[in-house]
């Protein structure tokens, strides 16, 4: 049987793209002689749709696209991903639905049975599970076929009550297919191989698994679909963060006519996190997990051109060497918007920075407008000494600025914090913290810095200069970032205990961190929330982000 997996980029709501996508690549599989063709979780609607599956009339429109495309399926197979109803009316009203189509009919309807609601998943709010479990017969073959989540529930602790695949194995299928919307993190690659290959060691069938690729606003798929033999030798996986069309043929055998790539060995553990934070982990796929998150956004919201400022720190130099590579070095602009604070090698380096990548900048001196605020206030700060209030000023005369451009030439602004600053609240509301797009802020500081090394890898475009100056955001004489936080080398390593790991101050004191210096990380992060909640979708590409995937109280009194 020749099984073609489609691995294509869909766009949220957007069902004539997405419909005739998906019919293009039937065309091509038909002609190539294919006898089964997959594509990926909610292919139809785009994943996550979140809350448009509560528009009877989005729910309709799947059901359009899904009939357009079983006019495709006459002598091909076809295994779909859509919203389905839910016709016994009791339970939620939607299932989270595959649809095998055949003979220009639906000849199985199959639901997802676990539902994940965790982290940036929220599936339970708008489906029920499934309550029964067929394989579906097709050209002699009986296909058990899963959804995402459906084959995650294996180990020593499951997650759920029920494991789907076992009660299809009740009826002896011959083959797996799973489709799957599994997103990326800088850990996610392994840890889905070693699941998919557990299966398979467990189940002794093949299995075909067709993931999306693509980025819906903070959540980015990589694709990386697969295909096991029945022995568990890895015999095709298509490549991350692009689309891909690839066929395998599966014998009677369980065998399957393809090269191994990797030969069958011990599972390993599901479990791959690692203890501590490495900076430099999996950091060639963070970096293009980052150019997908940039470019799809602003293609799939209809827009071109970007905006930052551009300060000669590290942080600003990376997300303007991402967005140039993203967008095109002429499609993004850099601001330089120096203040009396700024030093001459700060501003010499921004320069060079853009010379290097040859993108426009402009040199904006917010002197006069600093100044101008000064003389506003001075009734009302009365001779109090410099303070925060000084330094914030010239952030928030800078997100103005840069607002202002964005507004006059049609701009989208990027955010350039990361998730060191964001963590502990070290940045300005309505000021640095503007922009539509956080581009680092997953990115803890150290990461940051291996991004820079990485994107020099071939040659120098990021100034060293930059990479090796401390730290600081020039908004008074001589100020260093460690005038107001711990070293970064410490810091985010307790910063990642606490929020990838979910550890509490006890456990994290005693691998060894100074005490004092634990509780008062901890109290930054956990009394600067309400910044984060006034911050713009941020780019995911660690295991637990900033954003949807992490709800804390904003006045919640634990470590504050």
């Amino acid at each position: 049987m020749k099984i073609f997996l489609a691995q294509q980029n869909y766009h949220i709501g957007n069902f004539e793209s997405n419909t005739n996508k998906i019919i293009q690549a039937i065309r091509e599989a038909k002609a190539q002689g294919g006898d089964l063709i997959m594509f990926s979780e909610m292919c139809v609607s785009g994943y996550p749709a979140r809350d448009f599956v509560e528009f009877n009339d989005f729910i309709g429109k799947c059901y359009d696209a899904v009939d357009r495309i079983r006019e495709e399926a006459d002598t091909i197979g076809v295994l779909i991903g859509s919203p389905a109803r839910n016709t016994l009316h009791k339970g939620k009203s939607l299932f989270n639905a595959a649809f095998f189509l055949y003979e220009k009919e639906i000849k199985a309807e199959i639901h997802k049975t676990l539902l994940p609601t965790y982290d940036v998943f929220d599936e339970y709010r708008y489906f029920e599970p499934a309550f029964d479990w067929q394989v579906v017969p097709f050209k002699g073959k009986r296909l058990a076929i899963t959804i995402c989540e459906d084959i995650w529930n294996l180990g020593d602790n499951p997650l759920y009550r029920i494991c789907p695949m076992d009660k299809l194995m009740e009826q002896q299928p011959d083959l797996m297919l799973n489709i799957s919307a599994s997103p990326f993190d800088y850990t996610h690659d392994e840890d889905r191989k070693s699941v998919i290959k557990s299966n398979v060691v467990k189940y002794k069938i093949p299995m075909f698994y067709c993931n999306a690729i693509g980025s819906q606003t903070e959540v980015v798929f990589d694709g990386a679909s697969l295909v096991f033999d029945k022995d568990a030798n890895l015999c095709k996986a298509l490549p991350m963060f692009e689309e891909a069309f690839e066929y395998a043929i599966v014998n009677d055998d369980g065998t399957i006519d393809a090269p191994i790539i990797e030969p069958a060995s011990r599972v390993p553990d599901k479990e791959l996190n690692p203890i501590t934070l490495e900076p430099e982990l999996n950091i060639a796929q963070v970096y293009d997990a980052l150019l997908l998150g940039i470019r799809d956004y602003f293609g799939k919201m209809g827009f071109t051109k970007a905006i930052l400022g551009s300060s000669g720190g590290i942080d600003s130099a990376v997300t303007l060497a991402l967005a140039s590579d993203a967008l095109g070095k002429e499609n993004v602009r850099a601001i330089l918007m120096p203040s009396p604070y700024s030093t001459d090698h700060s501003v010499n380096d921004a320069v060079q920075l853009s010379k290097n990548l040859g993108n426009p900048y402009d040199i904006i001196r917010i002197n006069d407008v600093y100044d101008s605020f000064l003389k506003t206030l001075e009734p009302v700060f009365n001779g109090l000494p410099f303070s925060l209030a000084e330094e914030n000023i010239q952030s928030r005369s800078r997100g103005n600025l840069l607002m202002a451009i964005a507004n006059k030439f049609g701009y989208i602004l990027l955010n350039t914090s990361n998730k060191s600053e964001l963590a502990t609240g070290y940045g300005t509301l309505y000021g640095d913290m503007a922009g539509g797009l956080g581009v680092l802020g997953d990115c803890y500081k150290l990461q940051v810095y291996a991004l820079a090394r990485y994107i020099n890898r071939n040659k120098e475009i990021i100034p060293s200069s930059i990479i090796t100056k401390a730290p600081s955001a020039e908004l008074r004489p001589d100020q260093k970032d460690s005038d107001s936080l711990p070293e970064y080398d410490t810091m985010d390593q307790v910063l990642y205990q606490y929020i990838e790991r979910r550890l509490g101050p006890d456990e994290i004191k005693v691998q060894g961190f100074d005490a004092a210096l634990v509780d008062r990380i901890l109290k930054m992060v956990n009394t600067n929330e309400y910044k984060r909640n006034q911050f713009c979708p941020i780019i995911r590409i660690s295991p637990k982000a900033f954003g949807v995937g992490r709800r804390v109280p904003i006045v919640g009194k634990y470590l504050s």
